[in-house]
C-alpha cells in the first residue's frame, strides 16, 4: 500500500481540516507528519464547529485510526485542552489516538522565548503564532530537545529542569524575566504546573513506535492518509523565507514526519483557495488593501483559527501555485471556498510577476520584492449563490470558465470543489 498526502499549496488556512475529514471513511490510518498547535484546521458538521490544533483531523470517525507522527511537536497542555473540548462534545479522542515516541515536546519556556525573540523583531517580526513552535524545533535540530518516550524514562524531571534553565538564562540575557509575560492569561508557573499535569495524562495515551507502526500497516494492507498542516508558500526551505514556519510542510515533509520511504508515497491532493490569504507577516504579491480584499475576509470568516487574528487576503497566485504543484508532485487538484468569491462581478487571476520590464518565468528566490508586481487576467464572475449545486456539473458557466482556466494553467484537474463550510458542501467529480 501507498500513502497518499493532502497539503495546503498556499499559506496556509486552506481548508485541509474539512478535507482530511471528508475523505477520512476511505482510509483507515490519518497521520499528522509535521507542525504543532500553531496550527489550526477546522471541520463543521451537524451544525457545529470543532478546531484541530495538534490532532489528526481524522478524530471524528471512530473506525480510523488518528497517529500525531514523529516530525510533530506537542504542548501536552494544548493537546489535553483540545481532547477535553471532544469529550465535553461527547467523543472518545483517546480511543483512537496513537502518539509518536519521537514527536518533541514545547516546553513552557519554549513560549516564553518565542515571545521575547518576536518581540526583540520589532518592525521585523516574522508573525509567529507565539506557541513555542520555532525555539522547540531549534532544540531538537540543535539536539537538545525532549521527546515524548523520554517521558516514560526515569529522570525526565532533571532533564526538564536544566533545559528550562538553559531558556531561562538566555531570556534573562535578552533583558527579559518569565514574568514579563502570561501565557494563555497563565503566569509561567501556573502554566507549568498544568503542562506537568498534562504529562501524567500523555502516559496514559497510546505512545507508539509510529515509524514501525505505519511501516506494519502499509505491509498488512492498511491505508494510510498523511495530513500536512500550515502550507507550502510557509515551508522552511521553500516559502517566503524568513517568514515561514519552522518545519517541511511539503511533500517530501511526510516521508521525515512519518519514517516512511519514498517509493511508498502514492497520491498527493493539493488543496487551494480561490483566492489567496495569509495570516502575519512577509511578501504577499496579490494583497488586496481595498473593498474587495475586505469582502474576502468577512465573506470568508478569514480569521486565525490559532490566533484569531484577521488574515490578509488577494486574488489567486497562479505562479506561486504552480510552483507548490511542482514541488509536492501533486496529482489532483482540490479548490476550496469558491463561495467566497459569489457576489464579485469580475475576478482576477495572477498570471506572472513583473519586475520592471522583465517578466519572471520562475518563482522567484526572494518574494519580498518591492519592485515586484503581479500581472493579472480577469474573468467573469459568477455572480450566484451556489447552495443548489450538488455535482460540478451543476455549477455556473463562469466557475466552470474559472476552473478550466485553472486546469490548462496547471496541468491538472480540479476533482474537488467546496461551495461552503459544511462537510456535506463539497462538490467531487
Amino acid at each position: 500500500m501507498k500513502v497518499d498526502v493532502i497539503l495546503g499549496l498556499q499559506w496556509g488556512d486552506e481548508g485541509k481540516g474539512k478535507i482530511v475529514d471528508v475523505f477520512t471513511p476511505r482510509y483507515d490510518i490519518i497521520a499528522r507528519f509535521q507542525g504543532g498547535p500553531n496550527a489550526g484546521h477546522t471541520i463543521i458538521f451537524g451544525g457545529k464547529k470543532y478546531v484541530l490544533h495538534t490532532i489528526p483531523s481524522g478524530i471524528f470517525h471512530l473506525k480510523t485510526q488518528n497517529v500525531i507522527g514523529n516530525g510533530v511537536i506537542i504542548d501536552p497542555f494544548i493537546l489535553f485542552r483540545e481532547i477535553d473540548t471532544l469529550r465535553d462534545a461527547g467523543m472518545q479522542p483517546e480511543a483512537n489516538l496513537l502518539v509518536s515516541k519521537r514527536a518533541h515536546l514545547i516546553m513552557p519556556s519554549h513560549r516564553l522565548l518565542d515571545m521575547v525573540l518576536e518581540a526583540e523583531k520589532g518592525k521585523s517580526k516574522i508573525g509567529s503564532t507565539l506557541k513555542g513552535i520555532g525555539p522547540t524545533y531549534t532544540d531538537k535540530y540543535g539536539r537538545n530537545g525532549l521527546r515524548v518516550g523520554n517521558i516514560l524514562e526515569p529522570g525526565f524531571d532533571g532533564r526538564y529542569e536544566l533545559l528550562k534553565n538553559e531558556h531561562l538564562e538566555t531570556i534573562r540575557s535578552h533583558g527579559f524575566t518569565n514574568e514579563q509575560y502570561l501565557l494563555d492569561g497563565l503566569t509561567f508557573e501556573a502554566y507549568e504546573k498544568k503542562w506537568f499535569e498534562s504529562i501524567i495524562r500523555l502516559k496514559s495515551l497510546q505512545i507508539i513506535d509510529s515509524e514501525i507502526f505505519l511501516n506494519e500497516s502499509l505491509d498488512h494492507g492498511k491505508s494510510v492518509l498523511a495530513e500536512g498542516a500550515q502550507g507550502t508558500m510557509l515551508d522552511v526551505d521553500f516559502g517566503s523565507y524568513p517568514f515561514v514556519t519552522s518545519s517541511n510542510t511539503i511533500t517530501a515533509g511526510v516521508c521525515a514526519g512519518l519514517g516512511i520511504s519514498p517509493h511508498r508515497i502514492g497520491n498527493v491532493y493539493g488543496i487551494f483557495k480561490a483566492y489567496c490569504t495569509r495570516v502575519g507577516s512577509g511578501p504577499f504579491p496579490t494583497e488586496l488593501n481595498d473593498r474587495d480584499g475586505e469582502e474576502m475576509r468577512v465573506r470568508g470568516h478569514e480569521f486565525g483559527s490559532t490566533t484569531g487574528r484577521p488574515r490578509r487576503c488577494g486574488w489567486l497566485d497562479l505562479p506561486a501555485l504552480k510552483y507548490s504543484i511542482m514541488l509536492n508532485g501533486v496529482n489532483s487538484l482540490i479548490m476550496m471556498k469558491a463561495d467566497v468569491l459569489n457576489p464579485f462581478p469580475s475576478i482576477k487571476i495572477c498570471t506572472d510577476y513583473r519586475v520592471g520590464s522583465e517578466v519572471l518565468e520562475n518563482f522567484p528566490f526572494d518574494l519580498d520584492n518591492e519592485h515586484l508586481h503581479p500581472v493579472y487576467k480577469e474573468m467573469q464572475g459568477w455572480s450566484t449563490d451556489l447552495d443548489d449545486c450538488k455535482t460540478i456539473a451543476d455549477i455556473p458557466g463562469a466557475l466552470g470558465d474559472y476552473l478550466k482556466y485553472i486546469e490548462n494553467e496547471t496541468g491538472l484537474p480540479v476533482d474537488i470543489l467546496s461551495i461552503g463550510p459544511d462537510r456535506v458542501q463539497t462538490l467531487q467529480r
